[in-house]
């Protein structure tokens, strides 16, 4: 790679670099959500396909276990790369990903795109910063680039994309041209995608009052149970992973016996939408009141399918317990339902992941700037009463959350 002679040369650099990561996510995104979109199909129109679950999560697990190496180590490996250069991306990882979560759908588990989506850019990144011969000091701003072009490309939300990938992955040093990298990465990445092909799905909150405090209050203590709630999932994901671990050393019998508990669970509840992304539930939330057990019930598939080791991300599940859970607290708050439905949604996400401002970024594209303050609100305070876990625990708290918590010790 040819070193740049001043320092525009330095930025035009990054910043082609930046694209040329983000038209590589896309295209591989658009992949992903293309065929996502048949199995799901596959899945629905055959039935029987789950009773294959437990065999199909042995055989992933036995193929990670057998060639993934480093590459089953999947984010963390991404996260301790971005932030201290620790351990090599192998390009492998991607495609793994990928065929991982095309079975954990097809086959009925309970998981997200977004694990999958990180995967794939950060491969990507680090692949292309090997072809390119990317000096070491660059390579972690290629991988951030990777993860953001990776989440935009396959959520169409590039802002989000760019602030997901430096606040959750800890890269504490933010200047304008490390941001305007990541932003390129993931702004080309969605363009890319969609040029593509792909689509996705739109919600509305409806009309909201620019700033009601009475509605405000009410959002607030949402919140609150938001923030609870995303504590909630995160231990148990991480109580069911260190029991099957602790108790069932071959990985290939532990998604075995998840595959089980997820036929077991269909049944018990009488019900086949709490499988794979559950896209339905998400929409209905926002058209009417969802029932009391509906996020009860996603929780517990989704954290039975990850727990046990199923490839697959957290986000689009978190999606979907927290616009149900939303919606059906707009009952108790006499709140407008599909507000509630988007404040949660982006909320419970927030406090799981510890990712505020990526979330408000998020809601503000998803929704639109009407409800901003709303989410804004809903956001911090779900992260700060989430406690200091998070899905990506090896990643510090955002420079946000320690200035707002700061804050707080000092109004005490």
């Amino acid at each position: 790679m040819m070193k740049p002679q001043n320092n525009l040369g330095a930025a035009t650099i990054r910043l082609l670099l930046g694209a040329a990561v983000g038209v590589a996510c896309g295209t591989a995104a658009a992949l992903f959500l293309h065929v996502l979109t048949s199995v799901t199909a596959v899945r629905e129109g055959h039935p029987w396909l789950l009773w294959l679950l437990p065999v199909g999560g042995a055989c992933m697990s036995w193929i990670y276990m057998r060639w993934g190496r480093q590459a089953a180590q999947g984010n963390p490996l991404l996260f301790a790369s971005i932030r201290g250069g620790e351990g090599d991306i192998p390009l492998r990882m991607g495609p793994m990903a990928l065929l991982g979560t095309w079975m954990t759908h097809l086959l009925g588990g309970s998981a997200g795109r977004e694990g999958t989506a990180l995967q794939l850019g950060g491969s990507l990144a680090a692949w292309i910063g090997r072809l390119l011969r990317v000096p070491p000091t660059e390579s972690r701003l290629l991988l951030l680039c990777g993860i953001s072009g990776g989440f935009g490309a396959v959520f169409g939300t590039p802002v989000a994309g760019a602030v997901f990938a430096f606040e959750v992955a800890g890269f504490r040093v933010l200047t304008p041209l490390r941001l305007l990298s990541a932003l390129t990465a993931s702004f080309v990445g969605h363009v890319t995608a969609l040029a593509w092909g792909a689509s996705h799905t739109h919600y509305s909150i409806g009309p909201v009052p620019f700033a009601d405090l009475g509605l405000l209050l009410r959002v607030a203590l949402a919140a609150v149970a938001f923030g609870l709630l995303a504590r909630l999932f995160v231990r148990l994901l991480a109580s069911l992973r260190a029991l099957l671990i602790r108790h069932v050393p071959q990985i290939v019998w532990r998604s075995v016996i998840g595959g089980l508990l997820v036929i077991g669970l269909t049944y018990v509840c009488g019900s086949r939408d709490y499988l794979g992304l559950s896209l339905p539930l998400l929409s209905s939330s926002f058209d009417a009141q969802a029932e009391g057990d509906a996020f009860v019930w996603k929780l517990l598939f989704t954290v039975v399918t990850l727990g046990s080791g199923y490839p697959g991300g957290e986000v689009t599940p978190l999606f979907v317990i927290g616009a149900a859970f939303g919606s059906f607290l707009a009952g108790m708050l006499s709140a407008p339902p599909a507000l509630l439905a988007g404040v949660g949604m982006v909320s419970i996400f927030a406090g799981a992941a510890r990712a505020p401002l990526a979330c408000f970024a998020l809601g503000i594209e998803l929704f639109g700037g009407g409800g901003a303050l709303y989410l804004l609100v809903s956001c911090v305070l779900s992260a700060l009463l989430a406690g200091s876990s998070g899905l990506y625990h090896r990643s510090v708290p955002s420079s946000a959350l320690r200035r707002i918590g700061q804050t707080i010790q000092r109004l005490k």
